[in-house]
């Protein structure tokens, strides 16, 4: 029976109470014995990333109503713009928020005995806080996610994101940017709906989630704005049902495997460390072994393949026109460094699943490099342990910058500090710069930390100056 939680609160006649309210709802006979299926969007309107989610979210809901036997009902939870509040005491809320949201979610979901689970997340925290959810509740569940924004534009530069907007503020310090081009450039650089455009935390989190085979293929490549994400939507209501009918719940399908599955693509696309901390929570909720160690073994034997911002050149919807993740999945699948019998969301294998993909050409595009080529010949993510962390460290080592650095400790007691030192010019090329008490208990709440990285970059210092935090870069 598809409806073997809602029942309990529909069929049972000592819940009459329950029942009054349901038709208060608006609830017919039939609906009664549908099963129902919670639709949690995070959408607001405050946040790119966010401002399109409750749209997604009437989209599914029509598509799960459409289906014989269920029933789909809406609710919502908070988000955090990592990009608004970066660089001030609201990013203290940041890492917090992925808590509040699983949290949130599994408190209306498990109160009311919802059968199934559809999150709609856009930003950063959103996505491991929705299946951290998923993991705890343990009944069918898609993340569906909102999907990236599209590139901005500004006279000849092109691929404007969010962080073009933050290394603007380095470049206009270091003279090399007037006032007239640095408003055009941040006027430019979120041109709409949709996740922040590079390989950074959304983006990361959001592929990961497709490897480890909770999102629907496609996915996180699926522009927020696209016909695609439409056609994503539309699916869904089909989706959640066959999860229902053959009862494949999230520990069915988030296995150590799959972890690896997750780990492997997010070293091959570039994406951000704070996959680790993310992926670490999302084990932990499904009881799955999983350390800092693990992801560092397969850093060891995976390259990176993938040119994408921050480090590189392209975005998120440049891929979405070469095939997408699945695309690069299915080259990886094909070498051998994937788990194809790994079940997912589609009630398929991962194999069985990308036997429709497309193939990757690497005479049409250079997103992605051939294994032979690689941009890295292991991963950029890298696990440290030393003096300044017995208990370990991550670090995001690109290839580009060299793997060795040596130099001066410079230290900052915090964000504000630092951007105050480099409009002052007491960082130099050589230094390492040192951010402390931002950790955890520090700042509190571990911030992330764009506003550094982007004015040092745009000063030009991205190349010459090391960086060293007890709070968190992407």
């Amino acid at each position: 029976e598809l409806n073997k939680y809602s029942k309990t609160l529909t069929q049972d006649e000592t819940q009459a109470g329950a029942q009054a309210m349901y038709y208060g709802i608006g609830f017919k006979e039939e609906d009664f014995h549908k099963a129902q299926v919670g639709i949690v969007s995070m959408g607001w309107d405050g946040n790119p990333c966010n401002m399109h989610l409750n749209d997604l979210s009437v989209s599914i809901q029509n598509s799960v109503n459409a289906v014989d036997g269920l029933l789909g009902l809406k609710f919502y939870t908070i988000g955090v713009s990592d990009g608004i509040s970066m660089g001030t005491d609201g990013m203290r809320y940041s890492l917090v928020s992925r808590d509040v949201i699983a949290d949130s979610i599994e408190t209306n979901a498990g109160a009311q005995y919802y059968d199934a689970l559809i999150t709609v997340p856009g930003c950063d925290k959103n996505m491991p806080g929705s299946v951290i959810a998923m993991g705890r509740l343990n009944r069918p569940s898609i993340m569906l996610y909102g999907g990236t924004i599209a590139p901005g534009h500004y006279k000849d530069e092109h691929h404007l994101n969010i962080v073009s907007a933050f290394e603007a503020v380095g470049r206009k310090i270091a003279g090399t940017l007037d006032e007239g081009d640095f408003k055009g450039i941040i006027r430019n650089s979120c041109p709409g709906a949709g996740a922040c455009g590079g390989m950074y935390t959304a983006n990361t989190m959001a592929s990961a989630i497709e490897a480890l085979g909770m999102s629907l293929p496609n996915s996180s490549s699926n522009p927020a704005l696209s016909a695609d994400k439409q056609k994503e939507c539309a699916a869904a209501g089909e989706a959640i049902k066959l999860l229902l009918e053959k009862d494949i719940k999230p520990r069915d399908i988030m296995t150590r495997k799959a972890f690896e599955n997750a780990i492997t693509v997010i070293m091959v696309l570039g994406g951000s460390t704070n996959a680790v901390l993310h992926l670490i929570a999302i084990a932990k909720s499904v009881d799955v072994p999983l350390t800092p160690d693990d992801f560092q073994a397969i850093s060891d034997r995976i390259p990176v393949l993938a040119d994408f911002k921050p480090s590189g050149k392209y975005m998120m919807e440049d891929l979405h026109q070469h095939g997408g993740v699945p695309a690069v999945m299915k080259y990886l699948l094909g070498k051998g460094l994937l788990h194809g019998d790994c079940l997912t969301v589609t009630g398929k294998t991962v194999a069985e699943n990308l036997a429709a993909a497309p193939d990757l050409d690497f005479s049409k595009q250079d997103i992605i490099y051939p294994l032979e080529a690689p941009l890295k010949a292991t991963g950029h993510l890298q696990i440290l342990y030393g003096n300044l962390a017995e208990k370990g460290s991550v670090a995001k080592i690109s290839g580009k910058e060299g793997e060795r650095f040596e130099g001066t400790a410079r230290v900052f007691e915090g964000e504000k500090d630092l951007i105050a030192g480099i409009s002052s010019g007491k960082v130099h090329a050589g230094d390492v710069v040192v951010i402390r008490y931002i950790g955890p208990r520090g700042a509190p709440g571990m911030p992330e930390m764009l506003k550094p990285t982007g004015a040092i970059i745009g000063a030009g210092l991205g190349k010459s100056v090391a960086l060293i935090t007890d709070g968190r870069f992407s």
